[in-house]
């Protein structure tokens, strides 16, 4: 953990003194409701807004008051203050673990900036809204409002994506921060999302930036979350899920009013929505949503595998709109989804689950249960999926412009090679590859049974075809491209030993097909031959804070445990009957995945 005592001890003695939002700051605001509060709000943070340098955000001068994240304590895991591991480090939204030890810190003035190959090498300025919305241009290059420090490599994986709730993965960031495809009704594009714990501080953020510039965010449609508007501003997708995370995932705490405080005294303006968060309904949604949408109907599980069940059921409808569904199992909340059908995953062999189903709106009005249906997974000898290798194209130089050979590694370890191939292709403005006439190979993987997934798209002329996909020499199945992009998944891929994946035959020079999201997803075959499931005992189950595994050996175990989604919460290595504390689980269904050596077995873990 990286530490500067003496820089602590300063922020401590500079903090002492400053001054607070005054109390008639919003009082010309008052009896205004709608886009009329809007503009006033707008005219209440432009007064008295000084517009600082974009280096006095971090610049490190030594100038009492003049630093952003440092003098005012904006961004600063504070010593004795109401953050985290208070030890006045950086707060970096994209690399905090609220609720363990954090992967890595930051030292203010010291980690700034720099070159960056993989998360914790260096911190620098993240623009919730992109800079190339607004040309870079002031005051808004240097707001501190929305101008937050992060892990340089995160701040690059997120780009310049607009905020959301993303449904199918394609990048995770070490403290959970996601990227991938929109889960949202009204955009289907990529969306970068951010950890619970701070959905709303970046919601605040970038409902006060829609409000403060309210004069010219009409120009920003660069930026897929703005409309093109003054008024509204923000896409009504936008603010769905804006307003969602809010009043619902993140209200206002401590913390962030202390930041807003810190703002103040650094520039002279607050964000309104930190003060007073009953304007954004004020503005965004005058009328409260009361009413409950229907309760989802047809609920039926199906298609059952060792750990996985597939779910389907009629949607809801609602006065405004359905945003999402919460799946229950065994009467417990497991999920969340926007779609109506959903794959219950890390379950257990020959195990029967009975599921239910209630529709949400943006209010967070819910319905009612829908029906109840249960089903058994089968018993074939496979543990859960894991991802063993994911493409990430981001982190190439998008400048060769020309077919080469490229190689690259993947997040989880291993290498993709492509051969007569270039990389200043894109998808969804999201860096890819485009191939020709060349392979693409995976090397050594788990053994057992897997499924490949790629996202596809041709590009230049020629006619629609498909690739061959050979593992270890022997044709799998095809993946087709077109003018349209799709993501298509060959699964039940059989393999024993080293996994060597090729994908070629495509003969014509000019179908030059871009490739993304490219993963590969192993079945580990279950191996208990040497492992009795009765020398592991798991009590209590239910647990509501601390777990004891009780072994009958001192062997070392690990000890890995999996929300429902296939996210690992959770990771321990014991030799001995231990008890281990897992209060900051939320409630719901979990699995526990218990290896010692070659051996595993996993049990279903209920956290009240």
């Amino acid at each position: 953990m990286k530490k500067n005592y003496l820089l602590i001890i300063t922020f401590f003695v500079t903090f002492i003194g400053f001054a607070q939002i005054p109390s008639n700051y919003y009082d010309s605001a008052n009896g205004l409701t709608g886009f009329a509060l809007k503009t006033q709000l707008k005219d209440i943070t432009s007064n008295g807004h000084t517009a600082r340098t974009y280096n006095q955000l971090y610049d490190g001068d030594g100038v009492s008051g003049s630093d952003g994240y440092v003098d005012t304590h904006s961004d600063i895991d504070v010593v004795g203050g109401t953050n985290y591991e208070n030890d006045g480090t950086v707060l970096d939204f994209y690399s905090e673990n609220p609720t363990g030890t954090d992967s890595y810190n930051f030292t203010h003035n010291v980690d700034s900036g720099g070159n960056q190959n993989s998360e914790g090498d260096c911190y620098n300025r993240e623009h919730l809204i992109p800079q190339s919305s607004f040309n870079s241009n002031y005051p808004m290059q240097s707001d501190i409002h929305h101008v937050i420090p992060t892990d340089c490599r995160v701040n690059n994986y997120r780009g310049s994506y607009p905020f959301g709730n993303v449904g199918s993965v394609n990048l995770t960031s070490d403290n959970g921060s996601k990227r991938g495809t929109s889960s949202m009704s009204g955009y289907t594009g990529i969306v970068f999302e951010p950890i619970d714990e701070f959905k709303g501080d970046i919601a605040r953020a970038i409902l006060y930036f829609a409000t403060r510039y309210e004069d010219t965010v009409d120009g920003y449609t660069s930026f897929n979350m703005f409309n093109g508007t003054e008024n509204q501003a923000l896409e009504d997708w936008a603010v769905t899920v804006l307003l969602d995370w809010h009043y619902n995932v993140d209200p206002v705490d401590q913390r962030e009013r202390e930041r807003n405080n810190a703002a103040y005294n650094f520039q002279g303006n607050a964000n309104p929505f930190v003060d007073h968060p009953e304007y954004a309904n004020m503005i965004w949604n005058p009328t409260p949503d009361e009413e409950s949408p229907t309760n989802p109907t047809n609920l039926v599980a199906s298609n059952p595998t060792d750990n996985s069940i597939t779910l389907s059921w009629t949607a809801s409808t609602d006065n405004v709109a359905v945003s999402s569904y919460d799946v229950y199992m065994d009467g417990v909340f497991s999920f969340n989804t926007s779609n109506t059908t959903a794959n219950a995953t890390l379950l257990i062999s020959d195990t029967n689950y009975c599921f239910t189903v209630k529709a949400k709106d943006a209010a967070g009005n819910t319905s009612a249960f829908s029906n109840q249906d249960c089903e058994t997974t089968t018993n074939t000898g496979n543990v859960p999926g894991t991802i063993c290798l994911t493409e990430t194209f981001e982190n190439l130089d998008t400048s060769i412009g020309s077919y080469s050979d490229i190689i690259w590694t993947g997040d989880q370890g291993g290498t993709w090679s492509a051969t007569d191939a270039r990389t200043d292709q894109t998808i969804n403005s999201s860096s890819a590859i485009t191939v020709r006439d060349g392979m693409l190979t995976l090397p050594a993987t788990a053994n057992g049974i897997g499924s490949l997934t790629v996202t596809t798209k041709r590009v230049f002329s020629g006619s629609d075809g498909t690739f061959n996909l050979n593992v270890n020499g022997n044709l799998v199945g095809t993946i087709a491209y077109t003018d349209t992009e799709q993501t298509i998944t060959i699964s039940n891929i059989n393999v024993e030993n080293n996994v060597s994946i090729i994908i070629d035959s495509n003969s014509d020079d000019d179908n030059r097909v871009i490739f993304d999201d490219l993963s590969y997803t192993c079945y580990s075959t279950l191996n208990v031959k040497d492992f009795n499931i009765q020398t592991v005992k798991l009590h209590p189950n239910p647990i509501q804070s601390d777990l004891t595994v009780a072994l009958k050996s001192n062997i070392d175990t690990n000890i890995e445990i999996y929300n429902i989604l296939g996210k690992r919460v959770f990771k321990n290595t014991i030799s001995k009957t231990s008890t281990l504390n897992l209060q900051n689980l939320k409630t719901g269904i979990y699995i526990a995945k218990i290896t010692q050596g070659n051996s595993t077995i996993t049990k279903k873990l209920i956290k009240q």
